[in-house]
């Protein structure tokens, strides 16, 4: 029976087989396509499912991978690894790991909302044997394929699901970068590639768990940041652009850096560290902002060291005073030139308006999800517009090292958890005296193999009982200082009224003596 049918179904197939290749080869390209567009219209009426497809290359521009299609690729990976049978790795640029996605012809499942769909991955065939530049015979495409009620669901919230989770996962996989800006010659883009920032990979190791902090404002911090990294919505509602300035002062060796080390790692954000004395003028700024990307933090440390923004404004005097400064410089680089000499190059021109643009103008709404951060050792120099709340909107106090910071650093250097013999001793000595996170750490990290904890930490016992006895040397020289000072006051305020009072004698006399002579006058003319 088996072998009748293969016998009947053997003409069948060579018929069909002849007849394909005849129409291949002979019937009109003009009416292919008449006849496959009825053809689909017909199976559309019996076929539940529908189709869209994603190629990987855009067709317009330099034909660069399509970001929906990275977007899928990203967020089918792991999905891929578990039902596909046939996987293709690839190395994507600043990434941590290599992203399995499958392989061409193969088909996955999803499930969204209750909802099965399937994503298909497959290559079109060049149309002709070519050599391309750009690749522009490559059609590599996913294809989503959905049932025909479901067509809302899929267009309306599934695919929008689908690219954020894709970029997300690009964003959380990611090598996070440290840029610096480069400094230009003034006339355009950068040395380097036209570029205006350099980067490297962001290797800090600094977390919230390594900070020397009170455990309190720690904790404050982070609730912080993780608040203000969910609140897209939010800040749409409320009409401001999604960035949180924070401005971060104390003395030096407080632990700035460290703390935005530890924001950047705990938001998985980049970094830019802007310089500014390298930035020509405020529209070079504002480039420079234009070219930074959302989930990033940007950086203007030692602020008050960077340009003149202490506040001080311009007056009618200090324009002349710089009109005539001006010439005088003029009249040293034609000096400086006769000589052979070299002028030095021009300052920055960038003004405390410009960077309160940048801060929070118009064009700080750019990318998204920013935070922008100062650091500072006297916060007193800063005009106050630079860092009122809408600009710096959370001021963060790091000062010297208190009895809770010393036991996070010493949990970190000597692995000393709950207590030990000389905390209370080191505890009184902090109370009385300040040294920074910095000195103590200084003072805790071994210096051979051979030290232990009881050692470093008579060592640090050691350098606050030196700080302390410098601090009251200090305190004593200030305040000897003072009497002296007050006492030449009194002097000088003593000698002064003698001054004074030996004027007052000498007018007193020479009005007595007047007065005298006027009389004598008087007297003679009389006689």
């Amino acid at each position: 029976m088996m072998q009748d049918v293969w016998t009947q179904l053997g003409p069948t197939i060579a018929a069909i087989m002849f007849t394909w290749t005849m129409y291949q080869n002979y019937f009109p390209h003009e009416l292919r396509g008449h006849i496959r567009r009825y053809t689909d219209k017909l199976v559309s009426y019996f076929y539940p499912y529908m189709h869209i497809i994603f190629y990987e290359l855009e067709t317009e521009g330099w034909f660069e991978r399509c970001k929906a299609y990275v977007a899928i690729e990203r967020y089918l990976s792991k999905n891929s690894s578990t039902q596909a049978k046939r996987l293709k790795a690839n190395a994507v640029k600043d990434g941590q790991s290599l992203v399995l996605t499958m392989d061409d012809h193969e088909e996955i499942t999803d499930e969204y909302k209750g909802e099965k769909v399937w994503w298909i991955s497959s290559q079109k065939p060049a149309n002709r044997q070519t050599i391309s530049l750009y690749r522009e015979d490559e059609k590599r495409y996913f294809k989503l394929k959905f049932h025909k009620k479901n067509r809302d669901l899929i267009t309306n919230t599934y695919l929008k699901y689908v690219l954020d989770e894709g970029k997300a996962i690009s964003v959380k996989e990611r090598q996070r970068k440290l840029y610096t800006n480069n400094k230009g010659d003034g006339g355009g883009y950068r040395y380097r590639g036209g570029r205006m920032w350099s980067g490297v990979v962001f290797e800090h190791p600094s977390t919230f768990d390594t900070l020397a902090m009170d455990p309190n404002k720690k904790q404050e911090i982070i609730d912080d940041l993780e608040t203000f990294s969910k609140s897209k919505d939010y800040y749409a509602k409320i009409g401001k652009a999604w960035k949180r300035g924070y401005l971060l002062y104390g003395p030096p060796g407080t632990g700035k850096s460290s703390m935005i080390a530890a924001m950047a790692n705990f938001l998985k954000y980049d970094v830019y560290d802007l310089e500014l004395t390298s930035v020509k003028d405020n529209t070079e700024l504002r480039k420079l902002l234009i070219d930074t990307t959302g989930k990033s933090i940007i950086v203007i440390e030692d602020i008050d060291c960077s340009l003149d923004l202490t506040g001080q404004r311009e007056t009618n005097k200090k324009k002349k005073e710089e009109e005539d400064k001006g010439k005088n410089e003029e009249d040293s680089v034609k000096e400086k030139i006769k000589k052979g000499g070299e002028v030095k190059e021009k300052q920055s021109e960038v003004t405390l308006s410009g960077l309160l643009n940048f801060i929070d103008g118009l064009w700080s709404a750019i990318g998204g999800e920013r935070l922008i951060v100062f650091t500072t050792n006297y916060v007193e120099k800063l005009d106050p517009a630079l860092i009122r709340r809408g600009r710096m909107d959370k001021h963060i106090v790091l000062s010297y090292c208190c009895f809770e910071s010393f036991k996070v650093l010493a949990h970190n250097y000597l692995d000393v958890v709950e207590s030990h013999v000389h905390f209370p001793e080191i505890h009184r000595l902090l109370e009385e005296t300040n040294m920074t996170p910095a000195d103590i750490a200084e003072n805790l990290m071994p210096k051979s193999s051979k030290e232990n904890a009881d050692t470093c930490l008579e060592r640090l016992i050691k350098a606050l009982e030196t700080a302390k006895e410098e601090a009251k040397l200090k305190a004593e020289e200030e305040e000897r200082a003072k009497a002296a000072e007050k006492e030449k006051e009194e002097k000088d305020r003593e000698e002064k009224k003698e001054v004074t009072a030996t004027e007052e004698a000498k007018n007193a006399d020479g009005i007595n003596e007047k007065d005298n002579g006027v009389k004598e006058n008087g007297d003679a003319s009389k006689d």
